[in-house]
């Protein structure tokens, strides 16, 4: 009845997005916070122009990196690939999967600036998944993929696709050699992860180990993840899946969820906290020490009001 008459609604507006706001807004540091952070953001987005053109062959015999991307963060994209290539004094090997927003002027910076990487398109990625992971057999995963983009960094990235490959989150910026993910793309043989400061699973750990048949290994990010594609059993993520929000409701942080469950009970390569940083607190955005942030929560308004130009003028 209310859903008819529509109050479910009017509470939304009325209420809970007025008050999520405010929340937003106190977080942020408050509305001035939020006008600078938005403000350096602009520029960030502008400042592209100073990132250098790669030139070098990218290296053969690694995995690829993946980055999902789109309209609205396709420039963190561009630095935090740069900055990983600036720190590792070499290329790599990467695609850039298009969410479907990118505009064709953005395309073709990303080409510009990364002329060894692919820019792969969502309408051509969209029939690749429906010829690997058929709509009929896995509708669940279809669904999510249509609702919520981040499920993509498993089923785009990694349906079709045999060996490891290494996913990585736009909104990081590389600030030293990174040695432990340059060892791992030398030689991979377990799955790779960052550790989060808290759990962020959006699930129960009893309906996840239950799901999995192992303990669920506790704080696992994705921001930076490598995984085998020959590894991944699509009917088990596709049934993982049913189970989670049949259960227990969607939730944003299902493709975190996934990957931990993944991972449970199995050897991985854990990123070492104290280097690869999420959510730096300002002090560490100011001047990095950690090889890696991964800006997350706060964090967010002194990436794009001061972190970024740490690395706007090539070195």
């Amino acid at each position: 009845l209310a859903r008819r008459f529509g109050i479910g609604r009017l509470d939304y507006l009325l209420w809970r997005a007025p008050i999520g706001a405010v929340r937003g807004s106190h977080a942020a540091g408050g509305p001035f916070q939020q006008l600078a952070a938005i403000r350096g953001r602009t520029e960030m987005a502008n400042d592209d122009v100073n990132l250098p053109t790669t030139c070098a062959d990218p290296q053969a015999n690694v995995p690829m990196l993946h980055f999902l991307t789109g309209n609205s963060f396709w420039f963190q994209t561009a630095f935090c690939l740069h900055s990983l290539q600036r720190q590792a004094g070499t290329s790599f090997r990467a695609a850039f999967h298009d969410d479907g927003s990118l505009t064709p002027a953005q395309r073709e910076r990303l080409q510009t600036l990364f002329p060894h990487a692919t820019v792969l398109d969502r309408a051509d990625h969209d029939d690749f998944i429906e010829q690997h992971l058929p709509r009929t057999k896995f509708p669940f995963l279809h669904d999510r993929r249509r609702r919520y983009p981040n499920i993509r960094k498993l089923t785009d990235v990694h349906a079709g696709r045999t060996g490891w490959q290494l996913v990585l989150d736009s909104d990081m910026l590389f600030f030293r050699r990174p040695e432990f993910v340059l060892r791992w793309l030398s030689a991979p043989d377990r799955p790779l992860h960052l550790v989060d400061v808290t759990d962020s699973y959006g699930y129960s750990r009893t309906l996840m180990e239950s799901l999995a048949g192992a303990p669920i290994p506790p704080r696992v990010n994705v921001g930076l993840t490598g995984l085998n594609s020959d590894n991944l059993d699509w009917a088990q993520l596709e049934f993982w899946c049913r189970q989670l929000i049949e259960t227990e409701g969607t939730n944003y942080y299902l493709e975190q969820a996934l990957v931990a469950m993944l991972v449970a009970g199995k050897d991985a390569a854990i990123a070492p906290a104290p280097d690869y940083v999420i959510a730096p607190s300002r002090l560490e955005c100011l001047q990095p020490t950690a090889v890696l942030h991964h800006y997350v929560a706060a964090s967010k308004r002194w990436y794009f009001r001061e972190t970024w130009r740490l690395l706007a003028s090539p070195s």
